[in-house]
């Protein structure tokens, strides 16, 4: 397997990791804000739905543990880039003066610590209920209306999800270009995709807390 080390130790082997991890990633992001998104149907609806989900037993285990293992290589490969990002440049900038890059590059690092940061307690807040005040496993719509009526829950909430659009859009087109499916284009269509995917997803995560401040979900 010396084969696969060596990719992995590349800086090309790993930028390919994120890129196909990335893939994997954003297609649970999406179904997960379809299935959130059933909060607007009703109570029932929503209730269902989580019911639905965890009915399938060990093929949810099996999911999770493939998320949670996407996202850890995920993570360990940009951490290991950066390393390397920053071990080839012998003298740091004397005055960082951004060029070519956009909001969506230069917050990736800091984005992506957030999120990780978001993930922990958003696991613990309507999964495991570590952190909710009176969580249930049967009412989920409730957990959702109670959790975000919480002013501090819905702004980190609201703070993530900015976050995870500005991550989705650079990360979406830098993924296109890795594995060599972004043809060079003065406007290229990729770059449209990903703004587009990254602007659903950011107002259909976040259009819910402010559902539920506004009253539209109670």
């Amino acid at each position: 397997m010396r084969w696969l080390r060596a990719f992995w130790d590349s800086t090309v082997g790993k930028k390919a990791v994120m890129a196909v991890t990335g893939i994997l990633l954003v297609g649970f992001v999406v179904a997960h804000m379809l299935g959130n998104l059933q909060m607007f149907i009703g109570a029932d609806a929503m209730n269902r739905y989580a019911a639905f989900l965890k009915s399938t037993g060990e093929l949810l285990w099996v999911a999770r543990a493939g998320l949670l293992g996407a996202a850890v290589l995920h993570i360990t490969a940009a951490y290991q880039l950066t390393q390397m990002n920053r071990a080839a440049r012998t003298d740091a900038y004397a005055k960082r003066v951004p060029a070519a890059s956009t909001l969506a590059s230069r917050t990736m690092r800091w984005g992506g610590v957030l999120l990780l940061a978001f993930l922990v307690f958003h696991i613990g807040h309507f999964t495991t209920g570590t952190f909710h005040p009176a969580f249930s496993h049967t009412m989920v719509y409730g957990n959702v209306i109670l959790g975000f009526r919480s002013p501090v829950v819905s702004a980190f909430y609201l703070a993530a999800m900015a976050a995870l659009g500005l991550h989705l859009y650079h990360g979406a087109w830098a993924g296109f270009r890795t594995l060599g499916l972004a043809k060079r284009s003065s406007a290229p269509r990729e770059r449209r995709i990903a703004q587009g995917l990254a602007l659903i997803v950011w107002a259909g995560f976040s259009s819910i807390p402010v559902a539920v401040w506004l009253g539209i979900l109670n």
